[in-house]
């Protein structure tokens, strides 16, 4: 799709800049445009054509021009051959999951990952479509090790894992799966490829929710699945044309826009999360912090070991105070907001309660109610200031 190539010898910044953009031949703007058609012309004799082919410009359902674009940019940036993008995080993930699965498979996956995980391995796919699953702390290799079966078809982790920002050794998980035949998939949205890059550690594939920090504005959806060429095409055809989880071509531009940023706000992102978890470890109205770059998080080594240069913008906290004080906490707020979601440019924060249905999921500090709180893009200080004057609020 694009005259000019780029190789992967380039830094980082240059690659979220360049890959996938290109000169439009009609206008000459220096900028991709937004081709908001459903439809593409057909060649003399159409006849030939297989209606349900993906890829090609046919109908944007099979594969739009701003779509590939996009697909170019993120297999650049993960290191990966080839990129499917569809319409959120959770198309990806189902897409994934549906093009790879059948009756009588057996399914790994961590034991905190995207709510949408727990409800398509824990329940869907378990009910409808007889996958077996089991749930295992991913963070604890012996424990994926046991857990493989004959029929072990694929492991799914996440990592860091939402919302107790758990760690898993990618790495070692590969090894595992590999000797045992199995695919590995790797939910990468909380680190993004700046700070980490999952087929470069041994992983099948890497999947991220774009609505998140590759967009980075908080005004997309998009989801990602990225891996070898062979392995995406069946993901391509199921999950995208016949399942119609396509991105729509304004998302993919409005995410195209967004990750040229990318490198430059994570700095931020991660600058800005180390130095709050720092402040908020050393008061004594916390009950806990979670945020790999803590020398005292369980897993700050493996974090260390595969995540660089930072371990990005989201970390998770109690309060040493009753269900009410920690409503009343976030009211108080001025500058961060209440919401779901993360890694846009303004903070956002969420308190998931002591009736969370995962909670037996998670570690004994996350079982009183906590927070999870994605740092945005404002001066750190005013984010330190605004959680300070909260707590003095109550």
């Amino acid at each position: 799709m694009s005259k000019r190539q780029y190789g992967n010898d380039l830094g980082f910044s240059t690659r979220a800049i360049h890959v996938g953009n290109d000169v439009d031949d009609e206008t000459g703007s220096i900028r991709r445009p937004i081709t908001m058609a459903n439809s593409y012309q057909l060649p003399y004799d159409p006849t030939e054509l297989n209606w349900s082919s993906a890829g090609g410009m046919l109908y944007t359902r099979n594969g739009g021009c701003n779509q590939h674009y996009l697909q170019q940019k993120l297999a650049s940036l993960e290191g990966g051959e080839d990129c499917v993008v569809l319409a959120s995080g959770v198309a990806a993930l189902s897409g994934l999951f549906f093009s790879l699965l059948k009756s009588g498979d057996h399914v790994i996956f961590s034991s905190v990952t995207y709510i949408a995980v727990y409800r398509l391995l824990n329940e869907l796919f378990n009910n409808k479509f007889n996958v077996a699953t089991t749930i295992v702390d991913t963070s604890d290799i012996n424990a994926v090790r046991a857990a493989i079966r004959p029929e072990t078809k694929l492991i799914h982790i996440e990592t860091p894992g939402n919302p107790t920002l758990t760690v898993s050794d990618i790495r070692a998980i590969a090894e595992i799966a590999h000797s045992n035949n199995v695919l590995l998939s790797v939910d990468n949205t909380l680190a993004s490829p700046f700070n980490q890059r999952p087929l470069e550690l041994g992983a099948d594939f890497c999947i991220e929710s774009l609505t998140k920090y590759i967009n980075g504005h908080g005004d997309a959806m998009g989801g990602a699945i990225i891996g070898a060429t062979k392995l995406l095409e069946p993901v391509r055809l199921q999950a995208q044309v016949n399942l119609g989880g396509t991105i729509s071509p304004f998302n993919a531009w409005l995410i195209m826009r967004g990750v040229v940023t990318l490198p430059f706000r994570m700095k931020q992102h991660n600058e800005s999360a180390m130095r709050i978890a720092e402040f908020l470890e050393n008061q004594h109205w916390v009950r806990f912090v979670a945020y790999p770059g803590l020398q005292h998080h369980r897993q700050h080594g493996i974090a260390v070991a595969q995540m660089s240069p930072g371990f990005g913008g989201v970390l998770s906290f109690g309060l040493n105070a009753d269900h009410d004080a920690h409503n009343r906490f976030i009211a108080n707020l001025k500058i961060v907001t209440s919401a779901v979601s993360l890694g846009h440019d303004e903070s956002l924060i969420v308190f998931i309660g002591e009736n969370d249905e995962r909670q037996y999921l998670y570690p004994k500090e996350f079982h009183n109610g906590f927070f999870r709180f994605s740092v945005g893009l404002e001066d750190t200080d005013d984010i330190i200031g605004d959680l300070q004057q909260a707590i003095n609020s109550i």
